[in-house]
């Protein structure tokens, strides 16, 4: 009898853990967020270097932490309650250096991939009071002076100052138009490629405002049109669509005409700082820790050189204190990590010197002082420099560009230790003084944990370990990534990864879907925690497989840069000898393999299958299908001018290749992508049809790059299952 109800226990516990298994729909990779992991949202370090602050309770209050403590201190402001409050709650904030009051905001709408205008509100918070920053319509970009007193924001283009003591609002520029000049915010592809949505800074005794003029008036303009669709706020395109345009430079046209400018705030006069040329690229401006002293850094159209400039303030007048020229082109990385010291006489440098990402110490009189980081490895992050300890602190791939690794080196460039490297993908959050820091933890197998240590990696609490999501992952059994390497036939090392399918026979032969996205300095081959359809996948009978090709991060220049002016070659060349070795592997069906990707990845699934009869199948979601489509900053960087690489330009484009496209090919696109525009996949599609290729298309009405919204994403993802439950199955 024992023995009997033993059976039926463990065939009762069978089913239900089956049960469950079978449970698992596609909508819990993708839109119900079954296995997302928690975080502790985004916290802010205070001054004192000892506490923290955090959004809390739906956006409704902010509360005060301390760094070694887990209990909360005080509510410092709670929005409902506020006196003058008509808003319930808020998305994001800032203090102001005194941490005397909040700039909050509420209805942000978004503009393009970083650019957003909202609704602003400043905060006392000793008087509990709230109010607009603006009546006069939203607000980009608000932002504190150092000493609290005043606000500046961008609307319609022009730069404007809040004087919070006596409630006046002034506008410091008023030339701003759209489609023809643009003060204080980037432009669409400054934005872009640079990675920016602000482009004014105060001086550091808040007595001027530095920013950036966009005259647009000689970029092409390009228009997208907008459907009724499923769109409560298109009523009106119902009949006749709408039509948005912006300016978008492509390769080899004019791009803005950019001015660096300073106005004083109290002798109301601006004065133009003295950059040369007006082909170049002004990705940054920073002040320095010297009074009136603002660094300006200047890039040449093709991007092998970047100067930085220091310019007087008053004078306008600008002298170079760095020149770095590279046989192909300056990584967009060094851009955020040229750090100026509170000494007023040092600045750190992070570039590529050596063939590898490293720091460096300068002096701002003399010239480079010494290399602090050194080896066959490169740091992916600069986090700050220590004033007391004289540590300079930074994050890198110097066990395995699988991995990341936090560490702390001295400034005579001796010392390098660890102090987050468990096997992963480690990051931090220091707080002001670098007393403490946030520790960020994941690997392939193991969720997220976030915990607080003091600068002697003593842990002080743990912030979210995730108990909850590890324990709904015990119930279920989710196949891992499998990390593994080969050589390709030209005995190129790649590193890839794989997801095994359920109940994995290796006597049987498994379909198999190779995906990537293979852009330049781009990584997907990384030991860090990522859930998504792949499993799912791996759960119907696919083998997942994902390999990172020459030109991809973490392994020197030598392999990110090689792909110069070629885009695309050996991309494609490594995806097609992955599909070749992995043919060889006995549990792989070779007549059923599939490839694809999105933007970048999709532009590679498209040239593979033009370049290749391995794969069967493939998808390619908004992709670029010609480089003379695409912008000139991210282009041109890796590949010149159309006229000055003219072959480059026509040897990897799908376009020109449509005739030798073999395989069923699946072409995905949204009609409102501002970012690599819908003209790629139509232009394709009639190289296609004109070679009389068949292949399967679908338009997502207003939707941009990311094709998100109502029921998009889900509609999205099942189309690529039953594309591949046909065609690979």
């Amino acid at each position: 009898m024992t023995r009997i109800l033993l059976c039926i226990l463990i065939s009762t516990l069978t089913f239900c853990v089956s049960a469950q298994e079978a449970s698992l729909e596609l909508a819990d990779f993708v839109a119900k967020g079954t296995f997302s992991p928690k975080n502790p949202g985004k916290i802010q370090a205070m001054q004192d270097g000892l506490h923290y602050t955090r959004l809390e309770a739906g956006g409704t209050k902010i509360i005060k932490y301390s760094f070694a403590s887990p209990t909360a201190i005080e509510v410092v402001a709670e929005i409902p309650k506020l006196k003058g409050s008509a808003i319930t709650n808020i998305q994001d904030y800032v203090l102001s250096d005194d941490e005397t009051k909040i700039l909050a905001y509420t209805n942000r709408q978004n503009i393009y991939r970083r650019s957003f205008s909202a609704d602003y509100y400043v905060i006392d918070i000793a008087r509990k009071e709230i109010e607009p920053l603006s009546n006069k319509g939203p607000q980009q970009a608000a932002t504190f002076a150092p000493n609290g007193y005043s606000v500046a924001f961008v609307r319609n283009n022009n730069i404007y100052i809040k004087n919070l003591r006596f409630q006046t609002e002034a506008a410091i520029t008023t030339d701003g138009a759209k489609d023809t000049l643009i003060n204080g915010v980037p432009d669409w592809v400054y934005e872009e490629e640079f990675r920016f949505n602000k482009a004014f800074e105060w001086s550091p005794n808040s007595e001027e405002i530095a920013y950036l003029k966009f005259d647009e008036a000689a970029v092409r303009q390009w228009q997208l049109q907008s459907y009724k669709a499923s769109f409560p706020e298109n009523m009106d395109y119902e009949l006749y669509p709408g039509e948005y345009s912006y300016k978008y430079p492509k390769t080899g046209t004019a791009n803005s005409k950019v001015s660096v400018h300073v106005f004083n705030i109290r002798q109301r006069t601006t004065k133009k700082m003295d950059v040369k040329g007006d082909d170049v690229y002004i990705p940054r401006i920073t002040w320095t820790k010297s009074p009136g002293e603002l660094a300006v850094i200047v890039l040449n159209r093709r991007q092998d050189q970047l100067e930085l400039m220091l310019a007087n303030s008053s004078s306008g007048v600008t002298r170079s204190i760095l020149t770095d020229r590279n046989s192909r082109y300056i990584a967009d990385a060094v851009l955020d990590n040229i750090n100026f010291l509170s000494d007023g006489k040092h600045y750190v440098y992070m570039t590529e010197l050596d063939g590898y990402m490293h720091l460096h110490l300068y002096s701002l009189n003399t010239g480079k002082v010494r290399q602090l980081t050194k080896g066959s490895w490169d740091v992916t992050a600069y986090y700050g420099f220590d004033e007391a300890s004289k540590l300079f602190y930074f994050q890198a791939a110097a066990k395995s560009p699988l991995q990341r690794e936090v560490y702390s080196i001295k400034m005579d460039g001796s010392g390098m230790t660890a102090l987050a490297a468990d096997k992963g993908t480690n990051d931090v959050l220091f707080s002001k003084d670098f007393s403490y820091y946030l520790s960020e933890y994941s690997s392939a197998t193991k969720p997220p944990v976030y915990s607080i240590y003091n600068k002697k990696g003593k842990l002080q609490y743990l912030l979210e370990d995730n108990a909850e999501l590890n324990k709904k992952l015990s119930n279920f059994k989710l196949p891992a990534k499998e990390f593994f390497s080969f050589k390709t036939e030209d005995g190129v090392e790649l590193n890839a990864w794989m997801i095994k399918p359920e109940g994995f026979d290796a006597n049987r032969k498994y379909p198999v879907l190779m995906m990537q996205y293979s852009g330049p300095e781009s990584q997907e081959v990384l030991d860090k925690w990522e859930i998504g359809w792949e499993q799912f996948l791996a759960g119907k009978g696919y083998l997942v497989v994902c390999v990172d090709g020459r030109g991809t991060g973490a392994r020197g220049e030598e392999f990110r840069k090689q792909t110069y002016m070629n885009l695309g070659k050996m991309e494609s060349d490594d995806q097609i000898a992955a599909a070749r070795y992995l043919g060889t592997l006995n549990y792989v069906d070779a007549s059923r393999i599939a490839i694809w990707g999105w933007s970048y990845g999709g532009y590679i699934s498209a040239l593979s299958m033009s370049k290749s009869k391995l794969f069967k199948a493939g998808i390619s979601v908004a992709p670029i299908t010609h480089w003379k489509y695409y912008d000139t900053a991210f282009t041109e960087r890796f590949m010149r001018m159309p006229k000055e690489n003219p072959k480059g330009y026509s040897s990897s484009s799908p376009i020109d290749l449509a005739d030798n496209l073999s395989g069923r090919l699946l072409l995905i696109h949204g009609t409102m992508d501002d970012n690599v525009h819908i003209q790629n996949s139509y232009e394709y599609a009639d190289k296609l049809i004109q070679a009389g290729k068949q292949f399967d298309m679908f338009i997502f009405p207003n939707r941009d790059h990311s094709i998100r919204g109502g029921n998009a994403r889900m509609h999205l993802y099942q189309m690529k299952f039953d594309f591949l439950e046909k065609n690979l199955k």
